[in-house]
């Protein structure tokens, strides 16, 4: 199964541009909560033998998975094989935009069963980037999984899932000052959870009021991305 995962990779990666978006898709991990099934994902970046990193991305709810193409970019050619899930609740609102209505166990699953067919397919250290809703998918992903299976998680507008207390590796929180809910600010629910992890933790807070992903749209952008990508980069 490993070299039939591998090849159909190989293939994939051959057809197209090293930095180059394409579809997989991969299992749900037996014992999931909907049973039998397939997730899908946009892989970007060069497949490549010895392949030691990759870094699944995990949308927020008013986001798709086509959300993170500038940022999944950036970071194939930073030298990440990049997977953007595509949650199994995805659906479009009457209007077109997207909204992601599956539960947080189904995210959860979806999300393990990308970590599974990266590790499957030949990957040694797996990261992950979870927006808002994709944050508490990664968080909930990695509380349930043996230890080492994500390496390292970045958490953007999310308190990080149900059990922080059981997160593993490194983590990284970022948050900005005046981002708000229906129910306020979450900086404090955030600082919350962010004290019940474990070291080793980092939490950034930064200027503004935009949620999640959205920060990648205002000025604190730059500073977004260069934080991620020297937590990832990081000894």
């Amino acid at each position: 199964m490993i070299f039939a995962f591998a090849a159909v990779l190989a293939v994939e990666a051959a057809a197209s541009a090293a930095f180059g978006q394409r579809t997989v898709t991969f299992p749900l991990v037996s014992g999931a909560d909907s049973g039998a099934g397939m997730v899908a994902g946009d892989v970007y970046g060069g497949w490549t033998k010895g392949l030691t990193r990759a870094l699944i991305l995990a949308h927020g709810g008013r986001f798709d998975a086509q959300s993170w193409k500038p940022q999944a970019e950036a970071f194939a050619e930073a030298g990440f094989v990049v997977l953007a899930v595509h949650f199994r609740g995805d659906r479009l609102n009457a209007d077109g935009s997207p909204d992601a209505e599956g539960s947080d166990a189904q995210n959860a699953d979806d999300v393990m069963a990308a970590v599974a067919y990266l590790h499957r397919s030949g990957v040694k250290t797996v990261y992950a980037v979870g927006g808002s809703l994709g944050g508490s998918a990664v968080g909930d992903a990695d509380a349930m999984s043996a230890p080492g299976s994500i390496e390292r998680v970045v958490f953007l507008g999310s308190d990080g899932g149900d059990e922080p207390e059981k997160l593993s590796g490194r983590k990284l929180f970022i948050v900005a000052r005046e981002d708000r809910s229906g129910e306020g600010l979450r900086l404090p629910g955030i600082e919350a959870h962010y004290k019940r992890a474990p070291e080793p933790k980092r939490l950034v807070v930064v200027k503004g009021s935009a949620h999640a992903q959205y920060l990648f749209a205002t000025s604190e952008g730059p500073r977004v991305m260069k934080e991620i990508l020297g937590f990832l980069e990081e000894k």
